[in-house]
């Protein structure tokens, strides 16, 4: 058996299907975990925080909020000794700065008379505090404090505030620090893991309660913000990362260079089972021996791979390559995996892209590397997984963004005809007093 699971799309629809998103089998155990941090911290404050911190961290700080001027502090510190990095961050930054506010552009405030007298609005309204956490643990995600920082500064929020696990020095990592610092933060918490979220979303003597909180984390963290949700704002309950890449007959041979293909799809595919062992590298391909030349491609590339061990224990549990007939059917099973990053590697992209309806976010040919939405095109890499992009899209302005509805009314034909509506409706449904409501504000009969 290979290093990667090769199916064709009847076994998938078979046998498959039912595994791709299958959940954690000790979620209930998870819960009951979470729900017992969340009640301690909602009865305990800081207490309780600090007490789970000394449990599950390396070290925690005598005070959980760091000085804004360390985070400044340790953006000069990188200029100077990381000034390639730095640079790479400033440029990323500024991309994502500038499509946070093209994104923003979409969500305008207006006042219409809708009809006669009956004048409609809507008001897009930042919300007024916002926590960002980035996790710290087997790879500190530099990239993910400015890819929640900065689409909160470009939609008004009023307070952005960083949260990240201590390390040394009871303070996050410095790099994230910079990377804060760089995207806009207010304030910087030194916190993590489940307590984290609870501190933020109830608030204890010296952590605000927030009003949003965005950003990754492990499964206890996803579970905090999924059990937290109604008492606090939440991006989406993230899952293990996962990409599929769809190739066709047209783009290996395109380029007279079938094996260039492959190369990069493995690229990529390794580029997310290096995450986690949870993680999932799928593929979808038009014959057999598209899919093997990905999978000698994967088995080369581990090879010289320093995250060999995670990729390959990612590969071996859910990697998977699916061989298909015809273009229509990628299509439909690519829309059931529903992917967080979809690859289109194909001839004529374009084809395909009107089909194609579920997925976080879309690269368009081979060289729209997904690793340049991980880190410095612009688009948010904060995406919805385990396929809830069927109904979800990733991180953006709009999260951070309140559209309220407003309604004024004078006088008028549409006026008279709505306040009739709304009293018959009401006697409709036995709500006299609703329909009393309307019926004050009719004008007599003459």
């Amino acid at each position: 058996m290979g290093i990667i699971k090769i199916v064709d799309a009847t076994e998938f629809y078979n046998s498959t299907k039912a595994l791709l998103n299958k959940k954690d089998n000790d979620q209930i155990y998870v819960d009951a975990a979470v729900n017992e941090i969340i009640e301690a911290v909602r009865a305990e404050g800081d207490r309780a925080v600090r007490r789970y911190a000394s449990r599950f961290e390396k070290v925690v700080p005598e005070k959980f909020e760091v000085p804004i001027e360390v985070a400044r502090e340790a953006l000069e510190n990188l200029k100077s000794t990381e000034p390639e990095l730095t640079a790479a961050l400033t440029l990323a930054a500024n991309n994502i700065r500038r499509f946070a506010e093209l994104q923003k552009e979409q969500f305008t405030s207006f006042e219409t008379e809708l009809t006669p007298g009956v004048f409609t609005g809507q008001r897009a309204i930042p919300i007024e505090r916002a926590a960002v956490y980035v996790p710290a643990g087997r790879f500190p995600l530099i990239s993910s404090a400015l890819m929640g920082l900065i689409p909160a500064a470009v939609a008004g929020v009023s307070e952005k505030i960083l949260v990240s696990p201590p390390v040394e020095g009871g303070l996050p990592d410095r790099r994230i620090l910079a990377a804060g610092c760089l995207a806009g933060a207010d304030r910087v918490f030194a916190l993590g893991g489940a307590q984290a979220i609870a501190a933020l979303a109830l608030g204890t003597e010296t952590i605000p309660r927030v009003d949003f909180v965005a950003g990754p984390g492990n499964k206890y963290v996803a579970a905090a913000k999924r059990l937290l949700f109604g008492e606090v704002g939440i991006d989406f309950v993230a899952g293990p990362t996962d990409v599929l890449i769809i190739t066709d007959a047209g783009s290996e041979t395109a380029a007279g260079q079938p094996a260039k293909t492959a190369e990069l799809a493995a690229a990529d595919m390794l580029a997310q089972a290096e995450h986690d062992p949870d993680a999932r590298a799928r593929a979808l391909v038009p014959n057999r021996e598209v899919a093997e030349q990905i999978e000698q491609a994967l088995e080369k590339r581990l090879t010289q791979l320093p995250t060999a061990e995670t990729a390959r224990a990612s590969l071996e549990a859910g990697g998977l390559i699916i061989v298909y007939n015809l273009k229509e059917e990628a299509i439909n099973i690519a829309n059931e995996i529903a992917p967080e990053h979809l690859e289109l590697f194909v001839s004529n992209p374009e084809e395909w892209i009107n089909g194609l309806h579920n997925y976080g976010s879309l690269f368009i040919g081979s060289s729209a590397a997904e690793v340049l939405g991980d880190y410095s095109a612009g688009i948010n890499h904060t995406l919805p997984t385990s396929g809830s992009a069927r109904f979800a899209g990733g991180l953006s302005v709009r999260h951070f963004l309140k559209t309220v509805t407003c309604l004024r009314c004078v006088p008028g034909t549409g006026y008279a005809e709505a306040l009739a509506a709304a009293e018959t409706i009401a006697r409709a449904e036995g709500l006299a007093g609703h329909a009393e409501s309307a019926a004050l504000r009719r004008a007599p009969e003459a």
